[in-house]
């Protein structure tokens, strides 16, 4: 029976890159990252500062620093809008992670727009720090294989089974969802970060979230048997997250 170390999950006010180069030492099994996208989302310090002409090489010194804290076998899946997905796929890259995939997250309830097709799909970049040496629960991604169950295929798996495809289908959270976190301008859904926690950890792993926001990854991880660090730069999104994450255990999240 594999022994489990004691669960401790919590939440740091401070910079990922100054918590990072300070705490360097720390090893994590997975890294959850969704960074402001550069667009002009007021994260607390007004919607100027999300639009940072360094952005690419911003980038490239977070996700150095997150490749440096994962361990051998660790895994890191990285959030982004599409404006500047193609700066965390370079600097991911830079940074020697060895891409695994590139998920298309198909929301539904996407952003209407006028004058261009509507903006209802988000990437999430997949990577491992080893190449061949990483967790991949497999079983916690299996879906009905059309082979089996509509063309009756012998080629389908005997279980009719297969592992699901690089677009996921999850509702984005709107207002008006009982898992909205009023006061925080965006947030993860819990099926999706489950999703990412089922696949590449296991009970008793260490997981880090270097933009915590409003603490979906602790949260997820405290109610799946993992521990955890979010780090939030912004102290009312913290003390929001802090709240959240003490509430788990005594009310479902």
């Amino acid at each position: 029976m594999r022994y489990l170390p004691k669960i401790i999950c919590r939440l740091v006010n401070d910079d990922c890159v100054s918590f990072l180069t300070v705490a360097g030492d720390e090893l994590y099994d997975l890294i959850i990252a969704d960074p402001p996208y550069n667009i002009g989302v007021d994260y607390g310090g007004g919607a100027k500062k999300d639009r940072r002409p360094d952005y690419d090489t911003w980038c490239e010194e977070w996700i150095g620093l997150c490749r440096n804290a994962l361990k051998p076998d660790g895994s890191i899946w990285i959030v982004s809008g599409q404006e500047h997905a193609a700066d965390i796929d370079i600097a991911m890259r830079k940074c020697g992670l060895h891409m695994r995939n590139r998920i298309t997250w198909q929301e539904n309830f996407g952003v209407y727009c006028s004058r261009k097709f509507g903006r209802t799909s988000r990437p999430i970049f997949y990577a491992t720090k080893s190449k061949t040496d990483f967790k991949f629960n497999a079983e916690t991604v299996m879906v009905p294989s059309a082979r089996a169950t509509k063309y009756n295929d012998k080629r389908a798996s005997r279980s009719g089974l297969k592992i699901m495809g690089d677009v996921w289908t999850i509702n984005r959270v709107c207002g008006t969802f009982r898992e909205r976190v009023k006061g925080v301008p965006t947030q993860l859904p819990f099926e999706l970060v489950r999703r990412i926690v089922a696949v590449s950890s296991i009970p008793g792993d260490y997981i880090f979230d270097p933009f915590a926001g409003s603490g979906t990854t602790v949260v997820v991880a405290k109610e799946m048997n993992r521990s955890a660090v979010g780090v939030e730069l912004s102290r009312k999104f913290f003390d929001i997250a802090t709240k959240r994450l003490e509430a788990v255990g005594h009310a479902a999240p």
